[in-house]
């Protein structure tokens, strides 16, 4: 096979290793490395001319052919470093001009870039001559130096100015400035001396262009603009500056498949010599002698990069290696194929080969661009002397990193796919990643390609884009056909797609890399490519009309636990991390997982005939009749027709909440709330929490009997008794036409056959999350009967949280993630509900304003002018302008500002202003006038002038009168412009109403009209950025086939001005329908403390509100403004927005610890195993976008092909405990967002997290610190799981006004593992939720001293007795406890003894009997005074 690895050596490598070994850099110091990369600034340095009569006196004494040479350099003050690459100009010679200062003329341009935003960086000009003395021997004279200050104090860029600057120039060179005694600032130093009458103009400036080629161009390095880059084209025009306006080459997309890496001699002595030489090194360093423990390599790895010989243009993608031994052996050896002579020479299984592709997306046709190859081994040391398995914690301390071999090739692009043999190289020679690489082999006598290959090869198959086997030219042109005629995603996803994001980053990291030492991941910052890769086609399935069924039922979303640990990598990231593919699997949380449904009846006869007799409400029809009861268990057959020839339209909707029960765990003694409270959200009524409820026991005499027997729910009253009124709590929803808007008794229709109800059961005092249920409301279609009722016995189940024991090796997955989460349901209990639907004649007297408008069409009117203004009153409001006549009022009365300013209508504008005089006003103007009048009798008395004073009242009123007149004068024409100006503009405004919901996009078109003879261009501005304008044809085809709309559709009919406004061109009275599209999916975040509330409730207990008027509706205004040139506005659209409540389908609830990132994966299932899934459906799965409504949200969604089920992703900040942040999510499956298949509610509950390590049937103290709020409160804690976490104290206590108190903690686990237990502090006067926790117990199990076996008869009986002795193994007497992990089953005749030393105790022990047969493994725990463990027994019980 041909072989192209030796000519590429000798022709091509040349260009690149030249370019390579002439560009480098000195790096910054250390220090500075060590920050934080900011953004880096761009910079163009115009070096012009020097200036000075010194120059010419000093250095031509003796010499001939003098010329001059500018050196720039990168300087760090503040540690005194020089860094970069020194830039040097173009020789130049003296210009001297009698009478003129002598001048050297150079301008030449520098460009740079830095990230190192710093006062103390600075730019160091040296003059430098080179001067041929007579002998022939030239030299180099520096004849100053220059000081150019990048940044000012505030670590900005310097003021930079487009005119020249002066730089004055110092004596000296600027290695002086490496002296101690030069200190900052350089410039005030005593030791620095300026030449006079010298200077060097140049001028400084931001040059942006640069930007966009920073992949190419490595930051610290001084380029000139006749240099050239690799991957840039030549400069267009006379100019030959590249850098003025940037210009990349096309980048080629390659592909590397079969990749093998061979060593010499072979794999296994190679790793064999470098792990001796390791250890040795080991042993060395520790001063030890060999103990038996070696280096092992933990994970062999390929950084693969494309370099142009200045920097890598991207950073390289990393892969893992794995022996060709380890493939063999799980496949057919010929996985590898032909590999050439080198492969047939390499012994089989000799070889480190990689399992998939590499993916090049940013290679250049140039000879300076080279693919780079860098071979890295994990090693992982020894565990210590007793030679101990490492831990988890102890990895990232263990693991290193060392480099053994690295390559760079150039391809010859567009020659064709070949096979490629690269040799490998070694040893002390400088390599793009700066590191030290291991040795090669010592020189023989072999020749030099012979040499070459001893170090190793790396082999390939080669290919570009073009000979790219899996996108053919027709599947390009077919998918750019489907791409055109699929609408684009409106920024719901990244901008490639998941399969394009996997191949372009590789194959990804493992826990090694996550685990290497910071120092070693510390290597020189790689920076990404500016341009993003190119996407590969998408391939999408052909959209067919698919509907998500809504239910809950078995089977449903299922929740995957997202790896904290997997974040994207930085762009300046220096050791760049790769995602790796995220394939969790988890079992369904609470809210989906439990069937919707009634399930078996598991109680009594006679506890069921208690229940049904304890007086809950009767259920009456329309006619005052008992409602039937339906068995749940019955099919339920919906036929629309029926349900709308119906003549009983209006449905009263009423759920009662009888009893619940509680379900053993375990075994486990049963505990009961106290009280409970229920949250759920029926249709588009608001989330509705009930009161608190008491359990109470049914029958006093035989309730004993039964454990799990239900206990009814009774109502509470303000002052803690219980309600003497019927138990159960029944709640009433009125949902009639007349309150829907048209058409969607139909949709409620669906939700009643389609959906479930999720309720949630909480502790009412404790607080604390008992279960949920859900229970399909199909059985509330009446299907043509009066009424329908069924009693339900639902399963509240909860979702438990629990973790595998991460062990190092087996249990870490392959991608090198710690196993995740597990999520468990378990039944907590049994809700029994009752459901009824009481059918109702329309009621026809209801108010027609409370209902939506009757017309469904789309289209809206405008204003038309030709019917001639409509006449009104200039002051009229909106409300009242469409009427023809107003009623005339006082100017004071219209116009408060007015009323103000007139002294004649003070009074009476006072007066008029109040809404009513109530009588005490009345009773106090009397007396007041009563006292003016007995004045002014009295005032004529004393002064006989009586009618003097009637004359001089008089006048001033009249003045006071002519004043008003001339103030309502000049406030009419201060008005009279902007009052006409409003009422035309009245003229023209059209109102239209929307009711939106979140996520649904509400659709429709305003008929705008031209009212001119001449043609115009309409911009049109809107006010609200929730409201906009189709832009997109195919968008605006969407909409009106989901609306049946029928006006025609114009393709380009707007076209974007330069502000974003869109513009419509009018033809003379022309008539064009505009579409708009009204979508919001804020809604406010909200967040909540968590308690149990009133419900508002009328007199009969029915919920007041209704669906679409209820209070909390709020109502926003829009203005759409069509303008034509000069602003001038020839159509007002006003649309008002009326927000209605939306359906929630699924509600989720997560507890997480507080003030983290919550980030969670819900998994919907393939598509075709959902109940309700189109039969047939053509084309397969729907692709599927969300939508969040908290824009603070990370929500995504990821398609994972064909046949593979669809994950919704979501990143949430939580807060602090116990804030509870209530959000939605809404999913489509289209791309054009019309409306949403499913709502999902998110509840992220915030909790203090406190983590505890313990031992199995062991008490682990702790305390926890309790801080006071503003009050003084009665509080007590709560634990989700009493029996194996104590409190102290356990009752209720008072925690003080802004003080600190402990709580201490005790927690026994029954089982080892990892879980998670909840605490909570209440307020038990108010019910308020004080403080919440989240203790993760990590509990290992205990050694077992010794193993006991008997057997025992199953299927009842009286039980078995034992006895085990038990030896005191100190010599002083001590005092035992006994627990055991299952006291279901066993019970200890003394729970505690106390023995002497070296005394034997027999321990009795009591196996209670079991009805199953099997084997059940008891543990014994026999602990301390202190409660902590000294021995432990298992006994495995056999029942047969």
């Amino acid at each position: 096979m041909p072989r192209r690895g030796g000519d590429l050596l000798n022709s091509k490598m040349s260009e690149w290793e030249r370019i390579f070994m002439q560009n480098l850099t000195v790096p910054p110091h250390s220090q500075r490395r060590r920050n934080i990369p900011q953004e880096s600034t761009t910079f163009q340095c115009v070096l012009k001319y020097i200036e000075g009569a010194f120059i010419k006196q000093r250095v031509t004494e003796g010499c001939s052919d003098v010329e001059y040479q500018l050196r720039l350099s990168l300087f760090d003050v503040t540690y005194r470093h020089f860094f970069g690459k020194t830039w040097k100009s173009s020789r130049r010679p003296l210009h001297s001009v009698p009478r003129q200062p002598t001048r050297v003329v150079f301008n030449e341009t520098i460009y740079f870039h830095t990230s190192l935003n710093h006062p103390s960086i600075t730019a160091v000009v040296e003059v430098v001559a080179i001067a041929k003395k007579q002998d022939g021997i030239s030299q180099d004279l520096s004849c100053g130096f220059g000081i150019i200050h990048l940044f000012n104090s505030k670590s900005e860029p310097t003021n930079l100015a487009t005119k020249d600057r002066g730089l004055k120039l110092y004596h000296g060179t600027p290695r002086a400035l490496l002296h101690p005694l030069f200190q900052d600032p350089v410039e005030k130093n005593k030791y620095m001396t300026v030449m006079e009458n010298s200077h060097l103009q140049y001028t400084l400036r931001p040059h942006l262009p640069l930007e966009t080629i920073f992949h190419l161009f490595p930051e610290n390095l001084l380029m000139s603009g006749l240099q050239k880059i690799p991957g840039l084209l030549p400069a267009r025009g006379d100019t030959s500056d590249c850098f003025l306006k940037p210009r990349l080459m096309k980048p080629v997309t390659c592909y590397l498949d079969k990749l093998s890496i061979h060593l010499y001699p072979s794999l296994e002595k190679f790793e064999e010599e470098l792990l001796d030489l390791l250890n040795d090194d080991r042993l060395l360093k520790a001063n030890s002698t060999p103990d038996g423990n070696t280096v092992a390599v933990q994970e062999r790895r390929l950084r693969v990069g494309v370099h142009n010989g200045l920097c890598f243009v991207q950073a390289p993608q990393v892969a893992v290696l794995v022996p060709e031994v380890e493939v063999v052996r799980g496949r057919s050896a010929s996985f590898l194929g032909k590999q050439g002579s080198g492969s047939r020479a390499s012994r089989a299984g000799q070889a480190l080969v990689l399992r998939s592709r590499i993916h090049l997306t940013e290679m250049v046709r140039h000879p300076a661009f080279a693919v780079f190859f860098q071979l890295e081994y994990v090693f992982c040391a020894p565990g210590g002397a007793n030679g101990k398995a490492l831990s988890a914690t102890s990895l990232s301390k263990a693991a290193y990193m060392h480099s053994v071999r690295w390559a760079a090739w150039n391809p010859f692009l567009g020659s064709g796919s070949s096979e490629v043999a690269v040799p490998l190289r070694g040893g002390a020679r400088h390599n793009p990643s700066q590191v030290l690489v291991y040795k090669t082999p010592p020189n023989s006598v072999s020749s030099e390609e012979v040499r070459q290959f001893e170090s190793g090869t790396v082999q390939f198959h080669f290919s570009a884009d073009s000979e790219e086997h899996l996108v053919t030219s027709t599947d390009t042109l077919s998918k750019d056909r489907e791409d055109s005629e699929k609408p684009p995603t409106p920024s719901l996803s990244s901008a490639s797609s998941p399969r394009m994001m996997v191949s372009s980053q590789g194959p990804g990291l493992s826990l090694s890399q996550l685990s290497a030492p910071a120092q070693r991941r510390g290597e020189p910052a790689l920076r990404r490519s500016a341009s993003p890769p190119r996407p590969a086609p998408r391939r999408t399935p052909p959209s067919g009309r698919t509907e998500l069924p809504r239910g809950s039922g078995t089977g449903g979303i299922t929740h995957l636990e997202a790896d904290l640990s997997h974040g994207a990598a930085g762009p300046d990231a220096g050791d760049q991390l790769r995602e790796l593919p995220f394939t969790p699997v988890q079992a369904p949380i609470a809210a989906v997982g439990v069937p919707a449904g009634s399930s078996s009846a598991v109680h009594t006869r006679a506890s069921l005939a208690r229940l049904h007799a304890s007086g809950f409400p009767e259920i009456l029809d329309c006619n005052e009749e008992p409602v039937e009861i339906m068995d749940p268990a019955e099919p339920v057959h919906f036929s629309p027709q029926l349900e709308e020839a119906d003549v009983l339209q209006s449905n009263e909707i009423i759920l009662q909440f009888l009893a619940f029960s509680r379900v053993p765990q375990n075994g486990l003694e049963v505990t009961w709330p106290k009280t409970v409270f229920f949250t759920f959200q029926f249709y588009r009524f608001p989330p509705v929490t009930t009161p608190r409820l008491q359990l109470v026991d049914m029958g006093k005499e035989k309730a004993a009997r039964s454990a799990v027997s239900p206990r009814v729910l009774v109502q509470i009253n303000k002052d803690g008794t219980v309600s003497s009124g019927s138990p159960g709590l029944q709640l009433k929803y009125m949902v009639d036409p007349a309150f829907l808007k048209p058409g969607e008794q139909r949709w409620f229709r669906s939700y009643l056959a389609d959906h479930s109800l999720q309720i949630d059961i909480w502790d009412g005092d404790s607080l604390l999350l008992v279960g949920s249920a859900a229970v399909k409301l199909k059985h509330l279609l009446r299907q043509g009967r009066t009424a329908v009722r069924s009693h339900h016995e639902l399963e509240v189940a909860a979702t438990e949280y629990e973790q595998d024991v991460a062990v190092v090796g087996g249990d870490v997955l392959r991608h090198g993630a710690v196993r995740p989460v597990g999520v468990y349901v378990v039944v907590k209990g049994r809700l029994h509900l009752c459901l009824a639907n009481v059918g109702h004649p329309c009621e026809e007297r209801l108010p027609k304003r409370r209902a939506l408008p009757p017309s469904r069409s789309r289209v809206v009117p405008s204003q038309d002018s030709a019917s001639g203004f409509p006449g009104g009153s200039l002051f009229s409001s909106g409300a009242e302008a469409g009427r023809a006549a107003a009623r005339a009022q006082r100017l004071a009365d219209v116009d408060g500002e007015l009323a103000a300013l007139l002294c004649s209508r003070l009074r009476e504008a006072s007066a008029a202003s109040q809404p009513g005089p109530c009588e005490a006003a009345a009773v106090r103007r009397r007396k007041v006038e009563r006292m003016a009048r007995v004045r002014q009798r009295e005032a004529q008395e004393e002064d006989g002038g009586g009618r003097k004073l009637h004359v001089v009242g008089c006048r001033e009123q009249r003045l006071q009168h002519s004043r008003d007149l001339q103030i309502i004068d000049a406030y009419r024409e201060r008005i009279k412009a902007e009052s006409i100006s409003n009422m035309l503009r009245q003229a023209i405004t059209t109102t239209h109403t929307v009711y939106a919901v979140l996520g649904t996009a509400e659709f429709f078109e305003f008929a705008l009209k031209n009212p001119y003879n001449v043609q115009h261009t309409v911009t049109i501005e809107i006010d609200h950025p929730e409201l906009s304008v189709i832009l997109d044809t195919r968008e605006w085809r969407h909409f009106k086939e989901l609306t049946k709309t029928v006006t025609p559709v114009e393709e380009d009919m707007f076209h974007l001005h330069d502000d974003l406004r869109p513009q419509v061109y009018l033809r003379p009275k022309e008539t064009v329908h505009i579409p708009f599209k009204y979508q919001t999916f804020s809604v406010d975040p909200t967040v909540m403390m968590q308690g149990p509330a009133g419900l508002s409730v009328g007199e009969d207990g029915a919920a007041s509100s209704s669906p679409w008027k209820s209070g909390a509706t709020l109502t926003k205004h829009i203005k759409v403004s069509f303008q034509v040139s000069g602003g001038k506005p020839i159509a007002i659209l006003q649309v008002k927005v009326e927000t209605q409540p939306h359906v929630v389908d699924q509600t989720f609830r997560f507890y997480h610890p507080e003030l983290t990132f919550l980030k969670k994966a819900i998994r919907l299932p393939p598509w075709h195993t959902l109940p309700g899934a189109p039969a047939g459906m053509p084309g397969g799965e729907p692709e599927m976008y969300v939508r969040c409504s908290d824009p603070n949200v990370i929500c995504e969604t990821k398609h994972m092909g064909p046949g593979e089920p669809q994950d919704v992703f979501l990143k949430v900040a939580g807060g602090p405990s116990p804030q509870i942040k209530k959000f939605f999510v809404a999913i489509y499956t289209d791309a054009w967002l019309a409306a949403p298949i499913q709502i999902w509610q998110f509840y992220l509950h915030s909790l203090q997290r406190v983590d505890v390590s313990c031992v199995t049937g062991q008490l682990t103290r702790l305390s926890l610190v309790l801080r006071g709020t503003q009050a003084i409160r009665k509080v007590k804690a709560y634990t989700s799981h009493p029996h194996e976490l104590k409190v102290d104290p356990d009752g209720v206590f008072v925690l003080p006004p802004n003080g600190v108190q402990d709580l201490y903690v005790g927690v026994r686990p029954q089982k080892a593992g990892s879980r998670f237990i909840y605490l909570n502090l209440v307020d038990v006067e108010y019910h308020q939720l004080v403080s919440s926790w989240l203790v993760c117990a990590s509990c290992r199990q205990p050694l077992l001293s010794k193993a006991f076996e008997i057997t025992l008869p199953a299927g009842g009986g009286k039980g078995s007795n034992k006895r085990i002795t038990y030896t005191n193994p100190y010599p002083s007497r001590r005092l035992y406890f006994l627990h055991t992990n299952r006291p279901d089953l066993l019970q200890f005749k003394e729970d505690s003894f106390e023995i002497g030393g070296g005394e034997v105790y027999t321990i009795g022990l009591r196996f209670a009997p079991s009805h199953n047969t099997g084997e059940e493994e008891i543990l014994i725990h026999i602990n301390d005074r202190e409660d902590k463990n000294e021995e432990t027994f298992c006994v495995k019980v056999i029942y047969q």
